[in-house]
């Protein structure tokens, strides 16, 4: 006889436990890179016995959705390929032009998430943005002298966060696989922004602004300011290649009369 609080184990067929299991990668419960609970756990979690959960899981591998090393679990595996080798982030090494196109792509996908993670996000979420914005601006504050690497990587986990908080898999997964080249935009804003100070203020208090009014699930508020804070990247990155383009024109003349 059952007894109280016991679970009995459903025997769930493996098609209808992998599709499960898909849903909650598709969620962003379990995500890219991410590995998942030990079979105990899941089959605890999703209340299906082992050997449907095994064949469940064989199912997953078929498809490419996740990785399985002996002895190291199963991983999650990426959804859309990683840009990080392919020519676009040759392109974008290559030729400074193709920033302004990527700033571009950036406030379509990250104005849109962080209406959607003030709309839709949890509490965990906000939880999450909340520990990332501490870390980025608790960073920024206290660090005797900037390393750019590092700042950079907690900028982005900072909109990643929020991307995250969307609940929207597609958006997502698409920002996650241009995770190298966005890490690459913020690398560039921090390299050549963070030392002035004016710019390193502005940058600030974006974030501020941004955090506030995703937590706050202010939808309409929080897109203005993702949009805002990439406008003024962008802006301010004009205004160095104006300032480029003036000290050449200036060298060239001072060539000329030499």
């Amino acid at each position: 006889m059952q007894q109280p609080g016991d679970k009995t184990l459903i025997q769930r067929t493996p098609d209808t436990v992998a599709t499960r299991l898909e849903c909650l990668i598709l969620d962003g419960v379990f995500r890219p890179g991410q590995l998942l609970p030990s079979e105990r756990r899941l089959c605890e979690r999703l209340e299906v016995s082992r050997a449907s959960l095994r064949e469940g899981l064989r199912i997953l591998r078929s498809k490419g959705m996740i990785d399985t090393r002996q002895g190291h679990g199963s991983t999650v595996a990426a959804l859309l390929p990683s840009v990080a080798q392919g020519p676009l982030m040759h392109l974008f090494k290559d030729h400074p032009r193709t920033l302004f196109d990527l700033l571009e792509v950036r406030a379509l996908l990250e104005g849109e998430s962080a209406s959607l993670a003030a709309s839709r996000g949890t509490s965990a979420d906000r939880v999450m943005i909340t520990r990332r914005y501490t870390e980025l601006a608790s960073y920024v504050e206290q660090a005797e002298s900037i390393d750019v690497e590092r700042l950079a990587r907690l900028d982005h986990a900072f909109h990643l966060a929020i991307s995250q908080a969307s609940h929207n898999p597609i958006l997502v997964h698409t920002l996650q696989s241009l995770t190298d080249l966005l890490l690459s935009s913020v690398f560039a804003s921090v390299k050549h922004l963070y030392h002035r100070p004016e710019s390193r203020a502005t940058i600030n208090r974006q974030h501020k602004k941004l955090h506030d009014a995703v937590v706050r699930g202010d939808a309409p508020q929080a897109r203005r300011v993702a949009l805002e804070h990439l406008s003024i990247i962008t802006a301010q990155f004009k205004e160095l290649e104006a300032e480029d383009q003036r000290l050449e024109r200036s060298s060239m003349r001072l060539e000329e009369w030499e």
